[in-house]
């Protein structure tokens, strides 16, 4: 069993940065890949990025390419999203998963509760 904590969201204008993290429970952190998704209002959830367990290969959704950046410190259970540029339709809650394998669909095993995240223009 895996337990994520997201943390870091919050109120930011357009053109703004934030860092959002995940902290997950248990020892096999390492052998997980990591994912974020985010969902808007009104909308279906998205795939923003994953990483492999290893963080050697990471993954965007093409919208999100550039502008944020999927890391993770298998050392501090942690994986993290920077996100700059922000923009208005960035504005959602945005979920960390785990899984045995990096995908772009909601195939993963866990999910965090997720952290609002709000850029106003």
């Amino acid at each position: 069993q895996v337990q994520l904590v997201e943390s870091g969201g919050g109120s930011v204008q357009a053109g703004g940065s934030l860092r959002l993290s995940c902290v997950a429970s248990g020892r096999t952190f390492s052998s997980y890949a990591m994912a974020w998704f985010r969902h808007a209002p009104g909308k279906e959830r998205e795939f923003v990025a994953a990483i492999n367990w290893s963080g050697t290969r990471t993954y965007y959704a093409d919208s999100m390419k550039g502008r944020f950046t999927i890391s993770r410190d298998n050392a501090k259970n942690t994986v993290y999203l920077q996100m700059i540029s922000l923009k208005p339709e960035d504005t959602a809650v945005y979920y960390c998963a785990a899984g045995r394998l990096p995908s772009t669909t909601s195939v993963y095993d866990y999910w965090g509760q997720g952290t609002q995240v709000t850029v106003s223009s």
